[in-house]
């Protein structure tokens, strides 16, 4: 199995014998093949991928694409990280977005540079749910009922006076035992048997099938029809919370397989657009944390226009709205786009429509503090933070900010994103241009 790694944006040279830094174009064949058969790949699989004669460009989807000949990582383009740092700080991202608890102890020693995003996060949920089996599988009560020589639990009437009749030495019980097989474990071994069948690292493999007998007596229930609403978090099971979460992750719709054909394959990938917008919202919602801001994303939900009969029309939703008792005071569009300098362009590439789309919601929301942020890079010719703001026409007071937030130092992101908020951030102002 071959095994490369790109970052979004990039190419994958394509030669006709491969190479260390190429594909064969058999195996690009595969990828792409394999990229259109998937939901989130769309009718070419460009979405993902675009095909080249002689490379392969990946888009803005970052993840892992696998066909039988060659798995592929796309990493997202952060820059001042190497591949493995990128891989660090895209799995710290994930667990953000996804609850995952994950400390940064049981993060050290996890082979950034040698296995790619999927091994990692394979390695992840072995570690952790090798902790909770040591520590003895959750068990419940279960409701059972069967036919015995001794009386147990309470006595079947019913049963026992019809069906049992000619067998009076049997006795029909209702009654409850410990039970380790219930919707809990049956997800956990769910979980373990999908990644034993992909995982390529002989150290996973090994954990996972020392996990498979651990859950020897839970029944196996296909993925599709996991009794994911059945499942009771409390005080007894709360250590299994991020396990829950981390085996929603690998066994979701993100998680997609695929047979079309002579391609098989499978996909673990996440579109970075949102990606970032939700990673961002959840961690400026911690950083406000005990402030008298609150944080709410995607919404609340509002419409540009109303009809004669007021109905709404056009329907206004902004990734994130900081408010101070219900009351907007701020509103923010993530873009996960890389700005220009402002010497190749004044307006740092920032879109017509998104100003547009900003400019709707401070009417919609009468919200006169507006921000568009984008990830910062280093072509960027000023320091991360505030980096041109605009007063909009046929206002007093109404601005428009577009700023910029580092990735690569993640500690002190939340400080950083509560600066920005509150008004307080150093900023590199460029001179002010019109829209």
């Amino acid at each position: 199995m071959i095994f490369r790694s790109v970052r979004e944006w990039d190419y994958l040279k394509v030669a006709e014998g491969g190479g260390d830094d190429a594909i064969s174009r058999v195996a690009a064949d595969s990828l792409i093949a394999t990229a259109r058969a998937l939901r989130i790949g769309g009718e070419d699989g460009e979405t993902i991928l675009v095909n080249g004669h002689k490379r392969l460009r990946a888009q803005q989807i970052v993840g892992v694409l696998a066909s039988p000949s060659v798995t592929l990582e796309i990493l997202p383009k952060i820059d001042g990280l190497d591949t493995g740092a990128t891989r660090h700080r895209l799995v710290q991202m994930l667990a953000r977005v996804f609850d995952l608890d994950i400390a940064s102890g049981s993060m050290a020693d996890l082979g950034w540079q040698q296995h790619d995003l999927l091994e990692v996060l394979i390695r992840l949920f072995c570690d952790r749910l090798f902790e909770a089996v040591h520590r003895g599988l959750p068990r419940r009560y279960i409701a059972l009922e069967d036919d015995l020589a001794a009386l147990r639990g309470r006595l079947n009437v019913k049963r026992q006076f019809t069906v049992l009749v000619p067998t009076p030495q049997k006795i029909a019980c209702n009654y409850e035992d410990l039970n380790v097989d219930f919707p809990l474990n049956q997800i956990m071994k769910a979980a373990v048997m999908r990644l034993l069948r992909i995982s390529r690292a002989a150290e996973n493999q090994r954990r996972l099938t020392e996990l498979g007998f651990a859950f020897a007596d839970v029944s196996t229930v296909p993925v599709a029809v996991l009794p994911w609403d059945r499942v009771v978090l409390d005080r007894t099971n709360s250590a299994w919370a991020t396990l829950l979460n981390l085996a929603k992750l690998l066994l979701g719709e993100r998680f997609q397989t695929t047979s079309s054909g002579d391609s098989r394959g499978f996909s673990l990938m996440f579109e970075m657009n949102t990606l970032f917008e939700e990673f961002i919202g959840r961690t400026l919602r911690r950083a406000l944390d005990g402030t008298d801001l609150d944080v709410r994303l995607q919404g609340p939900r509002n419409h540009a226009l109303i009809g004669d009969d007021l109905t709404g029309r056009f329907a206004t939703r902004p990734d994130i709205v900081v408010s101070r008792k219900g009351r907007p005071v701020l509103i923010i569009d993530t873009k996960w786009k890389r700005l220009k300098g402002q010497i190749d362009d004044p307006k740092r590439g920032v879109g017509q429509a998104d100003v547009y789309q900003m400019m709707a919601y401070a009417q919609v929301y009468q919200c006169n503090r507006l921000m568009l942020l984008y990830p910062h890079h280093n072509e960027i010719d000023a320091k991360a933070g505030i980096l041109s703001s605009y007063r909009i026409s046929g206002t007093l007071d109404t601005r428009l900010s577009v700023a910029s937030i580092t990735l690569s130092e993640f500690a002190s992101l939340g400080n950083r994103l509560k600066k920005l908020v509150l008004g307080n951030s150093v900023e590199a102002k460029a001179p002010s241009y019109a829209a």
